[in-house]
């Protein structure tokens, strides 16, 4: 298998915690976002959304969107399992995952691109702007990469979008109650999903993450951090690849 990725993705992240977790050989292949490169006619064969990660199975045939690359790869290499046995625990893991990608995600979006895009973009001429824009498949992510291009996000909306981040962490707090996992007692594609955006919120506000605050939440944290595959999928801090430049 192939993965098509950035470093610094949510989903990235989370397929290749999924693919740690599983212990499956796969070939990095890191994409340029910077650069677009995921909108090239080449990336966009394969994930015709224009986002990473895109995951090459053989060639010719490829999966896009990372909830169902992580489906994929529990259902299609079952040990160890990612998905709850129980129907009902099965559709809770499946609800909250929709649910960081429809309420976490375009938040974390704002604070992310706000460092990693913003500053090349404004440097672009208006002319660049347009032959980038040409590119992009879907209105919504023009629509994106014109406000970090001409409208920069102000504090007040950066600091908006860390509030309502903040609530992923009350939600999780409220799920840790009936198990050690978000799922009750078996680590899965729920904690995975979780896991990139909580990674964020330790370095952009570590107090949301304190025993103090949410114990529960803390305990999780900690126990996800001494997973082998947390450090096998490298989840570095923003300011170290940013700086690295990888």
């Amino acid at each position: 298998m192939k993965l098509f990725h950035a470093w610094l993705s949510s989903a990235s992240r989370r397929v290749r915690l999924c693919l740690e977790e599983k212990k499956l050989p796969y070939e990095s292949v890191a994409v340029d976002l910077g650069r677009q490169e995921q909108h090239a006619p080449a990336f966009l064969a394969m994930n015709p959304n224009g986002v990473v990660p895109a995951l090459e199975l053989a060639p010719g045939r490829f999966l896009h969107e990372s909830a169902t690359i992580c489906e994929y790869l529990d259902e299609a290499h079952p040990e160890p399992p990612l998905r709850p046995v129980d129907p009902y625990q099965r559709a809770v893991m499946r609800n909250f995952v929709r649910w960081t990608d429809e309420k976490s995600l375009p938040n974390l979006l704002i604070l992310n691109w706000s460092l990693m895009l913003q500053p090349a973009a404004q440097q672009w001429s208006e002319e660049e702007l347009q032959q980038k824009l040409a590119r992009i498949p879907t209105a919504e992510r023009r629509e994106a990469w014109v406000r970090i291009a001409r409208k920069p996000y102000t504090d007040e909306e950066k600091a908006q979008a860390l509030h309502r981040l903040l609530a992923l962490v009350d939600k999780m707090e409220a799920m840790l109650q009936d198990g050690r996992w978000l799922v009750g007692d078996l680590y899965s594609l729920a904690d995975i999903a979780a896991v990139p955006f909580i990674a964020r919120i330790a370095e952009i506000e570590p107090g949301a993450l304190a025993a103090a605050a949410r114990p529960r939440v803390h305990a999780w944290w900690q126990a996800v951090q001494q997973r082998p595959a947390f450090a096998a999928a490298r989840l570095q801090r923003f300011g170290d690849v940013l700086r690295d430049g990888r």
